[in-house]
C-alpha cells in the first residue's frame, strides 16, 4: 500500500471505485456494444458467421497477449502514464473499427482494442491495492464489480439502438466517442498511486524474473484460475446470446435485455454481499460460499436441461444466480493473488488478467461454437468452466497462509 495514500484521494471512496470501474468497463463495453450488430456487420462486408466470429476472438486474444505488459508498465513507469496511453490507444482503435470496409481491416482493429483496453482493468485492482488496506481493498473491488455489472446490461441495448437507427459503423463512433470522455476524466481526476519505493526495473532481465516468479509458482497459476475460469461458465452464455436467446429460447431480439438484467442483477448483487461481507468472515469462507452457489445452479441447471424443453420461464434465473456466486468470490480471490507478490502488484494483474483472457479467448474462438447450438452442451460447458476454477481453489486453499477475519474499522 502507497504509503501517502491518504493524501491522494480525498473525495468519497465511492467516487475512486466509479473512476476505476469506468476503466474496468471498457473492456466488456467493446465487446457486448457490437454483438446485436453481428448479423448487420457481416451482411454490410459480406463476411461469414466464422469471420466475424474471429473479430471477436481477435479482440479477446489481443487483450490477453498485451496484458502480459499492462501491469508490469505499470510498476516501472507508473499506473497514470499506463492508463492514459491506453485509452489513447483504444480510441483510435475504435477510429479504424468504425472506417473498416471490409472483414480483414475489422478483425485487425478489433485485436488493436483488444490490446489497448486491458490496461483500465489491468492497472485499476494494482491501484486499488495501492490505495487501500486489505479489507477496504475488498469493498472497493466489491464496488468496482457492481459498478462494473452495468456495462454488460446497458452494453447491448446502446449497440442495438445505434444499429437500427444509425448503422453498424456508429457503434465504434460512439466507443471512440466513450474512449475520448474517459480519457479526458482520467487526465483530469487520477492519481498517481506508484509509490516511488515501489518503482520497478523495466531492463528485460529484471522483468523476465519477475514474469518467471509467477508462473513457476503453482499457488499464483491456481489462484489465477480460480479467479479467472469460472467466469466463463456465465460469459459463455453472453457469447452465445444471440442462438441461446434467439434460436434455442425463441425470445425477440427486443426482449434480450431480460437475460442481460437478469445476469447483471446476479453480478451486482454479488459483489455488493461481498463488499458487505468484508472483515466479517474468514476470506475462505466466503470464496466457499460462492462456489457452492455455483456448484449447486450448474447441477440444477443440467438436470433442468436434460428434463425439460428450453423455456425463458427457468433458463435465465440459473444463469443469474451462478453470476451472484461468482462476484460473491472473485474480488476475495483477486486480492489474495496480489498480495502473492506486494512488490510487483501491476504485473501480478497483468499475469492473472492475461490467464482470464485466454481462458475468455478460447471460449469465445472454440468452445462457444461448438456448445452454443445445444442448452444442453452449453449447461454442461459451463459446469466444466465452474469445475475447472473449484478444482485450483481446493488444491491451492491449503498452501495459502490467511489471516482469520480481515480487519474492520472499529472493531
Amino acid at each position: 500500500m502507497n504509503p501517502d495514500a491518504q493524501s491522494l484521494w480525498r473525495a468519497p471512496r465511492w467516487t475512486l471505485a466509479a473512476l476505476l470501474a469506468c476503466l474496468g468497463m471498457l473492456g466488456p463495453f467493446s465487446i457486448d456494444t457490437y454483438l446485436p450488430a453481428f448479423s448487420g456487420i457481416a451482411q454490410s462486408i459480406d463476411a461469414t458467421p466464422v469471420q466475424m466470429q474471429q473479430t471477436l476472438s481477435a479482440y479477446l486474444f489481443g487483450f490477453a497477449l498485451m496484458n502480459l505488459f499492462h501491469g508490469a508498465l505499470s510498476d516501472s513507469f507508473g499506473r497514470r502514464p499506463v492508463v492514459l496511453w491506453g485509452i489513447a490507444l483504444f480510441t483510435l482503435a475504435s477510429v479504424g473499427c468504425a472506417l473498416s470496409q471490409h472483414i480483414a481491416a475489422l478483425v485487425f482493429f478489433r485485436a488493436m482494442q483488444g490490446m489497448t483496453a486491458g490496461a483500465g482493468i489491468v492497472v485499476s485492482r494494482a491501484i486499488i491495492r495501492d490505495m487501500f488496506p486489505q479489507a477496504d481493498a475488498q469493498r472497493v473491488m466489491s464496488q468496482v464489480t457492481i459498478f462494473f455489472g452495468v456495462a454488460p446490461a446497458v452494453a447491448p441495448m446502446v449497440g442495438g439502438f445505434l444499429f437500427v437507427h444509425v448503422g453498424w459503423h456508429s457503434i465504434f463512433w460512439f466507443l471512440a466517442l466513450v474512449g475520448f470522455a474517459l480519457w479526458a476524466l482520467n487526465w483530469r481526476m487520477l492519481p498517481e498511486t506508484l509509490h516511488a519505493t515501489q518503482v520497478q526495473s523495466f531492463h528485460p532481465a529484471h522483468l523476465l524474473r519477475g514474469y518467471w516468479q509467477m508462473v513457476s509458482s503453482p499457488r499464483f497459476l491456481l489462484l489465477a484460475f480460480a479467479s479467472g475460469v469460472p467466469f466463463n461458465g456465465m460469459f459463455l452464455y453472453v457469447l452465445s446470446a444471440p442462438v441461446f436467446l434467439g434460436e434455442l429460447l425463441h425470445l425477440p431480439p427486443e426482449r434480450f435485455f431480460w437475460f442481460f438484467l437478469l445476469t447483471i442483477t446476479g453480478i451486482m448483487g454479488g459483489a455488493w454481499f461481498s463488499g458487505r461481507l468484508a472483515g466479517r468472515i474468514t476470506p475462505q469462507r466466503q470464496i466457499r460460499h460462492g462456489f457452492v452457489i455455483m456448484i449447486a445452479v450448474s447441477l440444477l441447471n443440467v438436470a433442468l436441461n436434460l428434463v425439460l424443453p428450453p423455456h425463458p420461464a427457468w433458463a435465465l434465473l440459473p444463469i443469474a444466480i451462478f453470476a451472484f456466486g461468482w462476484a460473491l468470490m472473485v474480488p476475495v480471490v483477486t486480492l489474495l493473488v496480489l498480495d502473492l507478490v506486494p512488490e510487483r502488484r501491476g504485473m501480478a494483474s497483468s499475469l492473472q488478467a492475461c490467464i482470464g483472457s485466454l481462458a475468455n479467448g478460447m471460449v469465445a474462438g472454440v468452445i462457444a461454437p461448438l456448445v452454443m447450438h445445444s442448452t444442453i452442451a452449453l449447461a454442461l460447458a459451463s459446469i466444466l468452466m465452474m469445475g475447472i476454477g473449484l478444482v485450483a481453489w481446493v488444491w491451492v486453499r491449503p498452501h495459502l497462509a490467511l489471516p482469520q477475519v480481515l480487519a474492520v474499522p472499529g472493531r
